[in-house]
């Protein structure tokens, strides 16, 4: 896997939207993504800067590579 950026809980929500995936709610300081089709739902901390293996838990979750992420991600 490539170094993944350090990037933010919103802009982490901005590649998956990218991607297909809808925010449906908000708990606390997590914001929870949905996709249709998907059995798995991802659960993104909204802070300043998500930490390196919990960005790579979600992008596993959400069935891309990091390749494909940093793609939409635009880095």
């Amino acid at each position: 896997m490539p170094g993944l950026a350090r990037l933010s809980g919103r802009a982490v929500v901005r590649a998956f939207g990218r991607d297909g995936w809808t925010l449906t709610r908000q708990r606390g300081s997590h914001l929870i993504l949905v996709k249709e089709g998907h059995r798995a739902t991802l659960s993104i901390p909204n802070h300043r800067e998500i930490a390196p293996g919990t960005l790579r838990a979600l992008i596993r979750a959400s069935g891309l590579t990091a390749e494909a992420f940093l793609e939409l991600a635009g880095k």
